[in-house]
């Protein structure tokens, strides 16, 4: 029995934790007041970020309502499932890290519950 994914989410700008093991930016814009060394990254996986129009049509979402961000969450698992292969090299960075331990994904949204790293996590486990 393979052991569960260790897969935790965090904003990029918390401070590291003894926790985080290899911590991934899944953004694809870098984000607002943040350095690369603070952010402590093993990679920047731009691929793994939604798409440009997938990001801006459920940012403009007014409420994020329950219906907008469900209809997100499946555009989004559309976009990984048909994954290219800059998308495809992301995901064998991001398994080979968790095979050697936990993996943390980073987001710059200011939601903590409704975000694409979240969304991201839940797909990985899926598959």
């Amino acid at each position: 029995m393979a052991a569960p994914l260790t897969i935790a989410v965090k904003r990029v700008h918390e401070p590291v934790g003894p926790g985080d093991g290899a911590r991934f930016l899944v953004d694809r814009l870098w984000p607002r007041g943040g350095s690369k060394e603070n952010a402590a990254l093993a990679a920047w996986l731009k691929p793994l970020a939604p798409s440009g129009a997938l990001r801006k049509r459920y940012h403009g979402e007014t409420a994020a309502s329950d219906e907008a961000w469900d209809a997100f969450r499946l555009d989004y698992f559309s976009e990984l499932d048909a994954g290219d292969e800059e998308m495809k090299a992301a995901l064998f960075t991001l398994d080979a890290a968790l095979v050697a331990g936990p993996v943390t994904l980073l987001y710059a949204a200011k939601g903590t519950e409704r975000n694409n790293a979240v969304a991201l996590r839940e797909w990985l486990a899926r598959r």
